[in-house]
Parts: C-alpha cells; sequence; structure tokens
C-alpha cells in the first residue's frame, strides 16, 4: 500500500480511498486489521481458562486437552504461508472480509458443538482464519508508515492487539464461571463484525502496493502444501504419542515430518509459486530473526497455555480469580508496547528482543517458588514482568527480522516469519503437554506442583536461548525524521 496505482474510477481503490480519507486513512486501515487482530488473538488465547471446563465436559485427559490449543495452532501456522497468494488474488478487502467470516463461523459453531470432534474441528477453521489475519497488520506497517513512524504504528498497534489477551481472559473467567465453556467461542463474535464493518469502509480492493488484484496469480504448489500439511500433522500426532506404550510411533511420526520438511525445503527452490521464499534467508537479518521467531513462539504460547492451567489445577484458582490475576498483567503488556515501539527508534532492535526475553525467563524462572499459599500478588507481580518483556518482544522482532527486505517480499517476509513463530508455538504447547504429563505420571497425585514448577523452568530456560540468539539480530539503530 505504498503507491496508490488504481484510477479514482473504483471507489475502492487505494487511490480513492486516500483521495476520501486524507492522510489519516493509513491509520483506520491500522485501526480495521487491529481489531481483526483482536479477535484472532482472542480466539486463540481464551479458551485457556476454559480448558478444564471443556476437559471436564467430554471426560478429556492432559494429553487429550492439549488439543484443544494444537487444534488451532497447527492450521493457524499452515496458513499464514497462504498469505502473499491471498492478498495478491483477492486483495486486501476480500480476502479480510471471507477470513473474518471464516474466524466467526468457526467461533459460533464450535460454541453449538455436543462433540470433542466437532471442537476440534471449529478450532481449526478458527485456526486457518487467524493464520492470515495475523499476518497482514505487519505488511500494512511495512508498506504504509516510512521506517521513523513504523515503531510508533507498530506500537499503536500492538497497544491494542494485546487488549485482547488482557481483557480476554478476564472476561473469559467469568463467562465461564457464569454460562460455561461455550460463551469462550462466542466472544469473538462482536470483533468479528465491527471489523468487518470497518474494512467495507476503508480496506482497498487492492493487493499489496496498491496495484490490482491478479486474477490470475500462480496459486501456491498444491504438492507443496500437502508435503506441509502432512509434515505439520505427523510432528503434532508425533509429539502427543511420545508417551508410554505410544513412544515407538511417536518417534516414527517425528521422523516423518523431519523427512516431508526437508522435501518440502527442496521443492521450494524448484516451483514458480513457492510457499516459502528461501531467498529471504539470504539476510543474516532475516535468518537471525527466524531462529529468534522459533525460539519465541515455543516460549510464549507453551507458557500461555500453561500459566492458565497451573493456577487452576495446582494453585486450584477458580476461572474467575485467574482471569482476575491476568489482568494487571495483560494491561503491562498493553501499556509497554507502545513504549517499546518508542524506544525502537533510539536502541538496536536485537537488544530490545534480548531485553524482553530475559525478562520472559525471570518470569517463568519466578513461578518455580509460587505454591498453593502464596499471596496473589507475588503471582501478578511475576506475570506482570513477563508481559512486560513480551511487550518488547512483539514490535522489535516483528520488525526488525524483515528490515532490509525488498518491497516485493514483504508480505513472505511476515507470513515466513509468523510462520515461524507459529511453528515454534505449536512445538512448544506439544512440549508443555507431554513434559507435564510425564512429570505428573512421576510425581503422583502429591507431585502436582512439582511437576509443574519444572515445566516453568523449562520455559525460562528457552527463553534465555531466544535472547543469546537474539545478539545475532542486529539491525542498524533507526533515526527520528
Amino acid at each position: 500500500m505504498a503507491e496508490p496505482q488504481q484510477t479514482h474510477a473504483d471507489p475502492t481503490s487505494l487511490a480513492a480511498l486516500r483521495a476520501r480519507f486524507g492522510d489519516d486513512h493509513r491509520w483506520w486501515v491500522l485501526w480495521t486489521v487491529m481489531i481483526g487482530n483482536m479477535a484472532s488473538v482472542m480466539a486463540a488465547t481464551t479458551i485457556n481458562v476454559a480448558v478444564p471446563a471443556i476437559s471436564q465436559a467430554f471426560g478429556l485427559g492432559q494429553q487429550q486437552a492439549q488439543w484443544l490449543a494444537t487444534a488451532f495452532m497447527g492450521p493457524m501456522t499452515l496458513s499464514m504461508l497462504a498469505t502473499p497468494w491471498l492478498l495478491e488474488r483477492f486483495g486486501y478487502r476480500s480476502a479480510y472480509l471471507w477470513l473474518l467470516a471464516l474466524l466467526g463461523l468457526g467461533g459460533v459453531a464450535g460454541g453449538l458443538s455436543n462433540s470433542i470432534g466437532l471442537v476440534l474441528a471449529m478450532r481449526m477453521v478458527e485456526g486457518l482464519a487467524a493464520g492470515v489475519l495475523q499476518t497482514i497488520p505487519a505488511v500494512i506497517i511495512l508498506r504504509a508508515f516510512e521506517r521513523h513512524e513504523q515503531g510508533r504504528a507498530m506500537g499503536y498497534f500492538g497497544f491494542g492487539t494485546v487488549l485482547a489477551p488482557a481483557v480476554g481472559p478476564s472476561v473469559g473467567g467469568l463467562l465461564v464461571q457464569w454460562f460455561g465453556w461455550r460463551a469462550i467461542f462466542f466472544f469473538v463474535l462482536p470483533f468479528c463484525i465491527l471489523s468487518a464493518l470497518m474494512a467495507r469502509r476503508y480496506l482497498p480492493h487492492a493487493a499489496p502496493g496498491g496495484v490490482p488484484v491478479n486474477e490470475d496469480a500462480p496459486t501456491p504448489d498444491a504438492w507443496s502444501l500437502a508435503l506441509l500439511s502432512a509434515a505439520l500433522g505427523a510432528l503434532l500426532v508425533g509429539m502427543g504419542r511420545l508417551h508410554g506404550s505410544d513412544t515407538p510411533s511417536g518417534l516414527a511420526l517425528l521422523a516423518m515430518a523431519t523427512a516431508l520438511a526437508l522435501v518440502f525445503v527442496a521443492r521450494q527452490r524448484k516451483v514458480a509459486a513457492p510457499l516459502l521464499r528461501l531467498d529471504l534467508f539470504h539476510s543474516p537479518v532475516f535468518s537471525a530473526g527466524a531462529v529468534v521467531s522459533v525460539a519465541y513462539g515455543a516460549m510464549l504460547f507453551g507458557s500461555t497455555y500453561l500459566l492458565p492451567v497451573f493456577m487452576v489445577a495446582a494453585l486450584h484458582l477458580p476461572p474467575a480469580t485467574v482471569g482476575a490475576v491476568l489482568l494487571p498483567a495483560g494491561l503491562a503488556l498493553a501499556f509497554s508496547i507502545p513504549l517499546a515501539g518508542r524506544l525502537m527508534t533510539r536502541f538496536p532492535l536485537h537488544l530490545a528482543v534480548a531485553f524482553g526475553l530475559i525478562g520472559m525467563a525471570f518470569s517463568s524462572l519466578a513461578m518455580l517458588a509460587i505454591g498453593p499459599e502464596t499471596a496473589i500478588a507475588w503471582i501478578v507481580a511475576a506475570a506482570v514482568i513477563g508481559r512486560i518483556g513480551l511487550g518488547f518482544v512483539i514490535p522489535s522482532l516483528s520488525i526488525g527480522a524483515m528490515r532490509g527486505t525488498p518491497p516485493a517480499l514483504l508480505p513472505f517476509g511476515s507470513s515466513s516469519v509468523g510462520f515461524l513463530r507459529q511453528l515454534g508455538g505449536a512445538v512448544g504447547v506439544g512440549l508443555v503437554g507431554i513434559l507435564l504429563e510425564s512429570r505428573l505420571q512421576a510425581h503422583g497425585a502429591g507431585g502436582t506442583l512439582r511437576a509443574y514448577h519444572e515445566v516453568f523452568a523449562l520455559m525460562g530456560g528457552l527463553a534465555l536461548v531466544a535472547a543469546w540468539a537474539a545478539r545475532r539480530m542486529r539491525v542498524d539503530k533507526v533515526t527520528v525524521g
């Protein structure tokens, strides 16, 4: 959306919309995708406070309960790589409206489901939509805003977006307590409707760059899509079987996932429309950002899944209290992101990323000192520190990894960073479920707290590894202009 190239004859072209709304149009576009992103983030995170209730309703064990998260994250990870083609083929407006409709449909149908199979299927539908909805904003910020404005834009966008996980668990906890777990699925619908109304008003019927949509855009390679789907499926199912007598089959599936992934990467070098542009990795900054994205995603999504379940299952707090505990942390995150966005113009981005990851590590390791007798204030403090750290990572990593990427590759860079982050997240949630199940079995009924503490230690160590890797993500300091 950098240079309008459509004529004013089309009232939904970028040129016509900019003429109608002036220079503020780009900000209205940002608010539009922010609200849609909020809906997708809430669909991903608010269900965590309902996991115990859903598990009780359908008789799920811990290992089965983790599929409520992985059923969402697997399709979400896969769909991110389709973002460049969707935007080129359908344009911002049509693609966004269809994605919001898909997310809302998944929420409504999930809330009306009477079987765990249908619930998981609707989580997959929501994940497909959320993957693209969460990839588009970075493309818009990098194209519509000048370099010296990108930190401020990302800060404002992040402030609004993190209100979803800030307010979501609190409201979600109340909804579960008052109306049951089904209310969680309906929670996203008002946000989908509001974002759709704004999209019809502000989003152009154009591809990135303001160019007309290309109805002849080459579709993503079908074999690449099949290979990646099979690899992700083998990875997630294999990780779910890494316990007891199923361990050999789980290891076999992980080996299959590795082989399929290698074939997928090799194919990307040959096809005309690759899902993953390997030339992005020629940039050392992007390569370092990719490594950090995987580790950061594993730690972020693993801990996001773990913390609410820990407070319910190990600390025996009711869902409403869990939501109240998470609210200050969410607000701290919301206010730290604009601050981090401002600091992006003054400090190297790799230092901001490392600082944030160290804060997240401290938060996880602090949970080792928390038990049922611990004052709620200490739990809140530990969560707040972690969310402040997260607030420094979000804008710095999202923008920093793509600094220097050619404009034509920005949609591919954004989708690839998102894909790698979600891939790490899917692995992280799987690892949390596997390790937690094994430690609960090892320690028995009286060792629940110790089992959770050991998993938090893993999350803290993973964040420190990611902080160490961030030192290679060196980006020149941005000057304020």
